[in-house]
């Protein structure tokens, strides 16, 4: 297929965009707010193909971003979850930095069916909208988008990758224990564990024996609502599993330091990360 956005029509999904708000979960601290929609980094979309997509799922299209290299292909896979921010500005641009790297990135929306956060004067109202997405329609959009990509004639599937930031870190854990055809996962600064919702009823910490790949994981040890503690406990879960995950914590450095529009955009650690990212992947066979 020459053109992916042909694939399907587009829809009028509401897109996701930049919020005065801080990360999910209240113990975060107001550091971490989004500032501006201007980020660090730019990636262009020379020699790619990128925009949007509407996805089809069982219960109506959902609106994503993709990018991927303009030529060749089919091309490893790799699905970028979100912030409790949604589809924005950075998220798209790290689907930008995929397909440079010669991916097809898919970037699904994960709220629009709850409401949109763009709307929401606060972190409470925002959380509010996060909230009410129950983990098995989380689940089941990122299969969906997974199939999109598949269907796309341009996206391999058997080199399937996942990455999120925050609440989508989160979801790069639990999406691992999901789905066993994840040959690669590397969540940022995701949550271990919380207590238990009927729409969120497991964390990470829970799922630890249904995880039967190494993940990479991105921690900051100045991290002010996700303890250290709660990350080694995910470590030593994992090691006496036998699984040889690695995670890192980057000390003194708080969450959303790969957010290159956050004041916590720490450019050493975030750049660190990337490389390690895509060592891992490449290591996995989805490169």
């Amino acid at each position: 297929m020459d053109d992916i956005r042909s694939l399907y029509p587009k829809t009028h999904v509401s897109r996701r965009g930049f919020v005065a708000a801080t990360a999910v979960g209240a113990g975060f601290a107001l550091a971490v707010q989004p500032i501006s929609a201007q980020t660090v980094i730019t990636t262009d979309a020379g020699g790619l193909m990128a925009g949007d997509a509407s996805i089809p799922t069982p219960n109506g299209a959902i609106y994503g971003y993709y990018a991927m290299p303009g030529t060749g292909g089919p091309f490893p896979v790799v699905v970028v979850i979100q912030e409790v921010f949604g589809v924005h500005e950075h998220i798209k641009d790290v689907a930008r930095r995929f397909a440079k790297a010669g991916y097809l990135a898919v970037a699904p929306d994960l709220h629009g069916r709850q409401g949109d956060t763009t709307k929401a004067p606060d972190i409470q109202a925002i959380l509010a909208i996060v909230n009410k997405a129950p983990d098995a329609q989380v689940y089941a959009d990122l299969d969906s988008a997974v199939a999109w990509a598949k269907a796309s004639g341009k996206g391999d599937t058997q080199r399937l990758g996942v990455t999120g930031f925050c609440w989508g870190g989160r979801m790069t854990w639990m999406y691992t224990a999901h789905n066993p055809a994840v040959k690669a996962a590397a969540p940022w600064y995701g949550p271990i564990t919380r207590p238990a919702t009927e729409l969120q009823p497991k964390h990470p910490l829970d799922v630890v024996d249904q995880i039967k790949i190494p993940v990479l994981g991105l921690y900051g040890g100045a991290d002010g609502g996700i303890p250290n503690d709660t990350v080694e406990k995910m470590q030593a879960a994992l090691k006496a599993k036998g699984n040889a995950s690695e995670i890192i914590i980057y000390p003194d450095t708080p969450h959303g330091f790969h957010a290159d529009y956050r004041p916590t955009y720490r450019a050493d650690k975030a750049k660190d990360g990337w490389t390690r990212l895509m060592a891992y992947f490449k290591s996995r066979g989805v490169a």
